[in-house]
């Protein structure tokens, strides 16, 4: 099988076998399936086992697997160029096109989430001249030290509070505060509020599984950040245009000072991007002193597949949502049907197409700590048997499932029965 054969090729030269470490499968019993090809909501392995793809390369492909016009004007991109490390028109064409559609001033493209929002916390200190930091327990905002203190996603799914090889010296200016708290975020502002420079929040967490902010808590956030002189920095690597085309703020109707974007802005390749106020951004180099740089940011290969995916969805908007919006309501209800049926206790939360299914016995999942008391077992044996029927799922409970527009009825349906198979 080669499957097997080229995963246990890998253990040998990549650490776990993987390039990130969710991709290891880490607590299932089945090795994780070797990607060959994706189209539309498809992925095939190199098997040539097909599944159903609710991982979407954790967000990005929001318009299916190899969709032709992204694919067309990428290709028209490579037979010009790969890369420069100059100016280019698509970089302008990316960056109008977002700053005008999402109401922003000026945006900096980079080459990931985690650049992406590291950059973006160094700009609120040289913005502010202050060092503090807020960020919320499991929110994940990639792995940069400052932020590996009780963090999502892989780090969540480990067990772990932090990492090694990060020194206490890297995260004594992180305050670590509780999601959807808003006593706690006052007190947090009352001790320490004229030195943080900004507070960091992922507005919908998609790593500790889905969990939507309380509209009263970013609210709040907005509140406290204008009236202490501090940035709010909303990380929208996941949900901005997953959401909604504006992401979080479009839906909560709370402004930040700067946002984050990644995933779907590079069209499934590797991009990042923050974007703010333009008093706020003209603090970067080389027009202001706070440095950031990079040899591949705004790629024109990149450029081109953000630019062509993010057209597509802009041009045809409302209809795009309200579809996505329909296949998302229909998986979550069909799921709590057969769960219940099952007698299996669960929480369903879901923001608009992406979706977390948590086995618990409490009555809600929103913050930290209610995700941590999830029934991790529970949850593998559902990842493993729906992975097997060839339903391609997240293997951890602390991410998120994603739908994209090429998902019809006929796939949750197919879905919800496999799932009805499982003898949990």
């Amino acid at each position: 099988m080669r499957n097997e054969m080229i995963f246990n090729e890998s253990l040998k030269y990549m650490p776990g076998g993987v390039n990130s470490p969710v991709r290891a499968f880490k607590g299932l019993n089945i090795n994780p399936p070797v990607l060959k090809k994706g189209k539309g909501q498809f992925v095939y392995d190199e098997d040539g086992k097909k599944y159903v793809d609710y991982v979407g390369a954790w967000g990005p492909m929001i318009l299916g697997h190899c969709d032709e016009e992204v694919l067309e004007f990428v290709k028209q991109t490579l037979e010009n160029s790969i890369a420069f490390g100059a100016p280019t028109e698509l970089e302008l064409k990316l960056a109008s096109l977002v700053c005008e559609t999402i109401g922003v001033d000026m945006i900096r493209f980079v080459n990931s989430g985690t650049e992406a929002t590291m950059s973006a916390v160094r700009l609120a200190r040289g913005y502010t001249n202050r060092s503090l930091i807020v960020k919320f327990m499991g929110c994940y905002h990639g792995h940069y030290d400052g932020f590996l203190v009780s963090a999502g996603s892989g780090v969540l799914t480990q067990g772990i509070p932090g990492s090694s090889g990060v020194p206490l010296d890297s995260i004594k200016n992180t305050i670590i505060a509780e999601y959807n708290d808003i006593e706690g975020i006052k007190k947090i502002f009352e001790s320490y509020g004229d030195d943080i420079a900004c507070v960091l929040v992922e507005p919908i967490a998609g790593n500790m599984g889905v969990v939507p902010s309380k509209r009263e808590f970013l609210m709040e956030l907005r509140r406290l950040c204008t009236n202490y002189g501090a940035i709010l920095i909303f990380d929208e690597v996941m949900t901005g245009f997953r959401v909604a085309y504006k992401g979080a703020r479009e839906i909560y109707g709370v402004e930040a000072d700067i946002v984050t974007l990644g995933k779907i802005i590079g069209g499934g390749l590797p991009c990042g991007a923050y974007a703010g106020r333009r008093e706020i951004m003209e603090n970067l180099s080389p027009i202001g002193p706070v440095y950031q740089a990079g040899t591949m940011s705004g790629n024109p290969v990149v450029m081109a597949a953000g630019y062509a995916t993010l057209k597509k969805i802009y041009d045809s908007k409302k209809s795009f949502y309200d579809r996505l919006e329909k296949t998302g309501l229909l998986l979550e209800e069909s799921l709590r049907k057969v769960l219940n049926k099952k007698g299996l206790p669960h929480v369903i939360n879901r923001a608009g197409s992406m979706l977390t299914v948590f086995f618990t016995t409490q009555d809600r999942v929103e913050n930290y700590s209610h995700a941590k008391k999830c029934n991790i077992n529970i949850y593998n044996k559902f990842a493993e048997e729906m992975i097997k029927m060839g339903n391609y799922v997240s293997p951890s409970q602390f991410e998120a499932l994603f739908i994209s527009i090429k998902h019809t009825e006929e796939d949750i349906e197919k879905f919800v029965e496999d799932l009805d198979k499982i003898n949990f």
